[in-house]
């Protein structure tokens, strides 16, 4: 025989949710629904999300040091940067040796032991006539000739004052430098049989390309959550989707300072069947910011924490023809230690009003001050100091990373083209474009139908967003540029 009984609410497990008929009273239905939490009534969930680390992005540093976005149709980037226009020579330890054979007595160097300063390239446009200065003694001599005097292999040099060339007037236990000054000819005599040509480098950029994309699936797409993303949207995967976009532009940026050319750098195509493999390296790379600063550029090895550190950097600036006007883009403690500095009465503020350079601003110090930039001036350079948060954020170049990089001095000017004369910023990004399509920053959305896009494979219940971008970055005269490292 069967035996029935009915179950009641009393004897029900407390996170077992019954229908509201089976209460006595609405005060135990609320009780139910707080499923054992010691509150009452309906969940009060707020719709902020709390930005625990701040606001994260690193990108702004090639905006606010005036790089500007241009188009390229070819696979690589040229450019070309104008040489010194005055030659400096150097010549080796005990190079010079007293020729005794003619009066006055005059010194004598091997081809070898006499070079251009730029490159290996002995002193072959000399001619008899031509002034030196050697700028450590002040010593001026006048070039005899190459392999006079019975000087087999040898330039021969004379005083100009008309005294003995001794070992003593001119250096040659430690080496040094001799300053291509100009020349003196005689009453009737010819013209120059050689000239010098101008110098000019060429450099070639290639292209990084930069990929990400971001996934959910059709059921997760409906969903809706207490949290605001934005513009009343509650959909999770579009804050999922949000991050991607700009975890993607941060790691753009970061590529467009510290990529750097590959061995495959004349690689310009793939097929698919190695393209992810997991060993493909067939990318030409790109040479990042940093990059060429450490290659070409001016480095400051420790923080600058006194005049006398700005002092030795504003001397490499004078010798490489700088601008006046530097922003500095550096990490927590460079940045204290400079406000340490100008506390001090070391440097003269000039954001509060006081004379110095904004011409990146308008001229306007208030400007300055609301982009986040912090101004000073010494021996007639203005800076404009800028915390940077990608050599602060611990997941990046932070200091608990061994923080390498201490920041950047990056001048606020333009440059001229040594072949076309054109200015151009001495940042730029290029991106590849061409009738239309531009590949600066691309995004497109795949799926099996879900939210109408029925363009991927419509077999998998997935939408994927992807995102691309291929750029690289200029760096023109990065002899004017500034890297501090620990």
């Amino acid at each position: 025989m069967s035996t029935i009984t009915q179950a009641t609410y009393n004897n029900a497990p407390l996170n077992f949710v019954q229908s509201p008929e089976k209460y006595a009273a609405i005060g135990e239905l609320m009780n139910a629904a707080a499923a054992g939490e010691n509150v009452h009534g309906k969940p009060d969930v707020s719709e902020l999300l709390v930005q625990t680390y701040g606001d994260q992005g690193i990108t702004g540093f090639l905006k606010l040091t005036g790089a500007v976005s241009s188009a390229g149709s070819s696979d690589q980037v040229e450019f070309y940067e104008a040489g010194r226009r005055h030659r400096k020579y150097n010549y080796a330890s005990s190079g010079f040796a007293v020729v005794t054979a003619t009066a006055p007595d005059t010194l004598a160097v091997a081809t070898a032991d006499l070079h251009k300063e730029e490159g290996t390239s002995n002193a072959d446009n000399f001619e008899a006539g031509d002034i030196f200065l050697e700028p450590e003694t002040g010593v001026r001599l006048v070039y005899r000739g190459f392999e006079v005097d019975s000087q087999s292999g040898k330039h021969v040099f004379a005083r100009l004052d008309g005294t003995d060339a001794v070992i003593g007037n001119v250096d040659n236990t430690n080496g040094g430098t001799l300053l291509h000054i100009g020349n003196m000819y005689a009453q009737g005599s010819n013209q120059p049989s050689k000239f010098l040509e101008p110098t000019v480098k060429r450099y070639i950029n290639t292209y990084a390309i930069v990929k990400d994309r971001f996934q959910v699936n059709g059921s997760q797409a409906t969903n809706v959550g207490y949290i605001n993303i934005g513009n009343g949207d509650y959909r999770w995967f579009m804050y999922g989707e949000q991050e991607a976009r700009k975890r993607f532009e941060d790691r753009r940026e970061m590529i467009m300072l510290f990529g750097e050319k590959t061995a495959g750098a004349n690689v310009v195509e793939t097929t698919d069947a190695d393209a992810n493999d997991g060993t493909n390296t067939n990318f030409a790379g790109s040479e990042g910011y940093i990059t060429a600063i450490q290659d070409r550029g001016i480095q400051v090895a420790g923080e600058m924490t006194a005049l006398a550190d700005f002092d030795a950097v504003i001397a490499e600036l004078d010798a490489n023809g700088a601008p006046s006007e530097y922003a500095m883009y550096v990490n927590r403690s460079q940045a204290l230690a400079i406000d340490d500095m100008l506390a001090g009465g070391l440097a003269t503020q000039v954001t509060a009003g006081l004379p110095g350079q904004f011409g990146a601003f308008n001229n306007s110090p208030d400007m300055a001050v609301q982009l986040g930039f912090k101004s000073f001036t010494r021996g007639g350079y203005t800076f404009h100091k800028h915390d940077w948060k990608l050599l602060n954020d611990p997941s990046l170049l932070g200091a608990d990373n061994g923080g390498k990089f201490k920041g950047v001095m990056c001048p606020l000017t333009t440059v001229a083209d040594a072949r076309t004369g054109v200015a151009s910023p001495a940042l730029e990004m290029k991106y590849k474009a061409s009738n239309g399509y531009s590949r600066e920053m691309e995004h497109w959305v795949t799926g099996g139908g879900i939210m109408g896009h029925t363009n991927g494979d419509v077999g998998r219940d997935v939408m994927t967003f992807h995102y691309r971008s291929e750029s690289c970055l200029l760096t023109r005269a990065a002899n004017q540029h500034v890297v501090i490292t620990s």
